[in-house]
């Protein structure tokens, strides 16, 4: 079938099947490579619409379409939307009776089209795997297919076997989708699941909607009190507050609830039984202000988000993007606010030199904390940065809605009145040490101005060059430490905050020509 034919048939699909009139960014050129059972790999963020890009080949395709998927609620929540549809789908998990599992087969037998959710285990059990051998199989999805990855912040084991799929049906096509990955990533994903040259297609990072802001602070009382001022500005809609550790949700849940209306929490460490009913609250709207770990998000998917605060900086910037990413699921305006200090990076540190994971995962998780930390510490536009970071193929120079392309713009949280003079909240044998730290945050003269233009244009220019984001050269902190302390030679530039050896020997003697220059 011709491009033509093919993009009509599945127009008419779009709009019989899934209600829609048009499809969104980066989907018809998807849904061009799967119909053509081509191996595809699609990354587009939370939200933005993976799932039709195999649903609607399911609906084309004779024969089953099997997803993998790492969520039974998530499962089980599509199988009711698809079957309501008119779309045949059923799942396969633990939590289900023999009965329940039989009917699941029956239906397979008896329909033409079907999508069946699986999760990764299941894929792996002999018996299962004999009968994937013989069934009549058009298409294997695999969502959150960054878990594949041993090079991303998410590998799971029983991920890394799904290679088993092309050696049960190598003549079937693979779709992997994710909402986020590096081109590393993507390129270690097609490796493990022997993906046989893949059509790429990376879409919609850039989120107009959102307003990225990022706050340096001293400390937790500092940071509770810029929650505090970010709920005070938004009075209406759902907010979500991650918190990097259960104790710190309960607590800042307790906290809030003294002067806000209809808060709550959410970790992995409450029962199933009190997830669900926090769940269902927020859901309802019973719970308005939700303070939560990362074990909240992956599935949920909530319109009117218009908050997302992150009290700790996460550990890479692929699971940040994911948690920003649920704000703004309406396409109406909503706010990102990142609180980051020096404690932050020291706890995902801790976690890494816990881990007893390989060295070179180990090495992975520092480059990708070094990386996160350089993003909050400042670069140019944060969209610019982002669509660069993860090669997304629509690019910008400057979004005009974050806090380093528009400081003053309505959507900012207000630096809040602070009850007390944080400075004067440490101790005092500390008191040198934070006087030092002072000067480094001290104005700018005239000359230093000028080299930090210089250096920051010199930045901007060695990004663009090398397709990356100009936070991953060195931060805005690093540049501001630069004019002040002018190094002349590598020796004085190993002193200076964000250059290690890895950076002097790549960028060593063309920062300091440039310094030169001022």
């Amino acid at each position: 079938m011709d491009v033509t034919s093919l993009k009509s048939k599945l127009s008419q699909a779009l709009k019989k099947r899934f209600h829609f009139d048009s499809f969104r960014d980066g989907q018809e050129a998807i849904l061009l490579s799967v119909m053509n059972r081509k191996d595809t790999m699609a990354v587009m963020p939370t939200g933005r619409g993976k799932s039709l890009c195999y649903q609607l080949p399911a609906s084309l395709f004779e024969g089953i379409v099997i997803v993998v998927s790492p969520l039974i609620a998530l499962m089980e929540d599509q199988t009711r939307q698809l079957n309501a549809k008119g779309i045949h789908s059923g799942c396969l998990h633990s939590g289900q009776s023999l009965d329940q599992r039989k009917k699941v087969f029956e239906s397979m037998r008896k329909e033409k089209h079907f999508i069946l959710y699986l999760s990764p285990e299941r894929v792996q059990k002999e018996g299962f795997a004999d009968w994937i051998k013989t069934a009549p199989i058009s298409l294997f999805a695999i969502d959150e297919a960054h878990c594949v990855s041993q090079w991303g912040p998410d590998f799971r084991k029983e991920y890394y076997q799904l290679s088993l799929l092309r050696e049960l049906k190598p003549e079937v096509p693979i779709l992997a989708l994710t909402a986020t990955a590096t081109p590393e990533v993507l390129r270690d994903i097609a490796k493990q699941l022997n993906l046989k040259v893949p059509d790429r297609h990376i879409y919609g990072f850039y989120r107009p909607n959102l307003y990225y802001q990022v706050e340096s602070c001293t400390g937790e009382s500092e940071k509770n009190d810029w929650v505090k001022q970010a709920l005070l500005q938004h009075p209406t809609g759902r907010i979500l507050i991650y918190c990097g550790t259960r104790a710190l949700c309960e607590e800042l849940s307790i906290d809030l609830a003294s002067t806000f209306s209809k808060t709550g929490y959410y970790h992995a460490g409450m029962s199933d039984e009190d997830r669900l009913v926090v769940q269902t609250k927020y859901e309802t709207g019973e719970i308005r202000i939700l303070a939560a770990t990362n074990a909240f998000g992956m599935g949920m998917d909530y319109p009117d988000v218009r908050l997302v605060i992150h009290h700790q900086m996460p550990a890479n910037v692929e699971s940040y993007y994911q948690e920003m990413g649920r704000a703004g699921r309406d396409e109406k305006d909503s706010t990102c606010l990142l609180l980051y200090s020096k404690k932050d990076k020291g706890l995902h540190a801790y976690f890494i030199t816990k881990s007893g994971a390989e060295k070179f995962i180990i090495n992975r998780r520092w480059d990708a904390l070094n990386t996160i930390t350089q993003y909050a510490e400042g670069g140019e536009c944060r969209h610019s940065g982002i669509l660069s970071y993860f090669k997304d193929v629509f690019r910008i120079k400057a979004c005009g809605h974050c806090d380093i392309c528009s400081p003053k713009a309505a959507r900012k949280i207000d630096r809040p009145h602070f009850k007390t003079a944080y400075v004067g909240q440490e101790k005092r044998k500390q008191s040198t040490k934070l006087k030092k730290a002072n000067q480094d945050e001290s104005p700018l003269t005239h000359d230093e101005e000028v080299a930090y233009e210089v250096i920051r244009e010199w930045r901007k220019e060695y990004a663009d060059e090398n397709d990356i984001p100009p936070f991953i050269v060195f931060s805005n902190k690093t540049l501001r430490a630069l004019v002040k302390k002018r190094p002349s030679n590598l020796t004085e530039l190993e002193k200076v905050y964000g250059f290690g050896p890895h950076k002097i020997e790549h960028i060593g003697k063309q920062v300091l020509d440039q310094l030169l220059r001022c």
